[in-house]
């Protein structure tokens, strides 16, 4: 079924609608810290007409056949659409962080950077990231780069996800 863009969309909205939606798939995930997992993960966009989408995922940690072991990270947040294809990203994780991110979509892709992390006392070191979100094929691929606990930023996440 192909995508419609929803008939109230804000045009400053236009260079993200193809993320609209609930996006289900598999990823891959690799830090030098922690030892390499596969994961399940549900992404899902909406919105209201008005320039931001809220952002909710949920993923979960898979064995090697496939099957669920347990509950991963959850995040949520706003993706607020500016002028120009510049987007803003205000996130949070049950892990004990708030970020903000700062980026530009277009062309099938979105592409963002942490400005400001924060933490709970209990939380992790974390210093910050870069996403890139594409349209490949009419699926969502993304990769996340991470500094975090003493390491440079480099590559911990990428999933494929198929719109649901």
């Amino acid at each position: 079924m192909p995508f419609e863009l929803p008939e109230n969309l804000h045009p400053d909205s236009g260079p993200i609608a193809w993320m609209l939606g609930t996006w289900r798939g598999n990823g891959h995930g690799d830090y030098p810290t922690i030892e390499p997992f596969q994961f399940g993960q549900e992404l899902i966009f909406t919105h209201d007409g008005r320039p931001f989408f809220h952002y909710m995922s949920r993923a979960w940690i898979l064995d090697d056949q496939g099957q669920k072991v347990r509950d991963a990270a959850i995040e949520t947040g706003f993706v607020r659409a500016r002028p120009n294809g510049k987007v803003e990203v205000l996130l949070t994780h049950n892990t004990g962080f708030v970020e903000i991110w700062y980026g530009h979509a277009g062309d099938g892709k979105l592409e963002i950077a942490t400005d400001a992390v924060a933490r709970t006392e209990s939380a992790k070191e974390y210093t910050g990231g870069k996403r890139l979100y594409g349209n490949v094929e009419g699926d969502l691929l993304y990769a996340y780069d991470m500094a975090a606990v003493g390491q440079e930023l480099q590559p911990h996440l990428w999933a494929r996800l198929q719109r649901a």
